[in-house]
């Protein structure tokens, strides 16, 4: 294939995994722990892992805005509230997993990119509500910093571990054939 033909397949395969993760996000979701309902587990993150370990963090980065625009805007999302959270989320995983997975090109680098963007996404989102929920929610900041620990760190460290797994499980076999 010449250059401008990969382009084009390259923008093909990112149209078709940002309707996937919009499909996923808007039809598998669930909570995780029922004393936090509103924290509900999707697996959307899954088809953007993929292409952000196929084609970069930049190509991830572009699907999760607009895998979470879509969403949050078109399908019956939270909002501006939804779409921010979801984006800083993904954003994290995803990019911290796919630039160690691009500098060590190898299975442990993609297992080490995905343990360190799992990690990262938990630590992040526990600054990311301190400061942002409470605005959005028009909660005090107590009241969400009391929820850090117990509820909000697991739940982000379940849900990208859970994501990460089976991405890590099925990214070989999926890159075959988009690559």
């Amino acid at each position: 294939m010449n250059a401008k033909s990969e382009q084009v397949k390259k923008l093909a395969v990112m149209a078709m995994f940002t309707a996937i993760a919009a499909v996923l996000i808007t039809l598998v979701h669930f909570p995780l722990f029922p004393a936090a309902a509103f924290l509900q587990y999707d697996p959307a993150d899954v088809p953007i892992l993929i292409v952000a370990f196929a084609y970069g963090p930049a190509a991830g980065l572009v699907v999760t805005v607009l895998a979470s625009f879509i969403q949050a805007f078109l399908l019956g999302g939270d909002g501006v509230y939804g779409f921010l959270m979801h984006v800083i989320a993904t954003g994290i995983l995803v990019l911290f997993s796919s630039v160690i997975y691009r500098k060590l090109h190898t299975r442990t680098g993609a297992l080490v990119g995905l343990v360190v963007g799992t990690v990262a996404m938990g630590v992040g989102m526990m600054i990311t509500n301190h400061f942002i929920t409470p605005f959005y929610m028009m909660v005090p900041t107590e009241v969400v910093d009391s929820m850090l620990l117990p509820v909000i760190l697991p739940f982000n460290l379940l849900k990208a571990g859970i994501n990460s797994a089976i991405t890590f499980v099925v990214y070989k076999v999926v890159s075959r054939h988009i690559v």
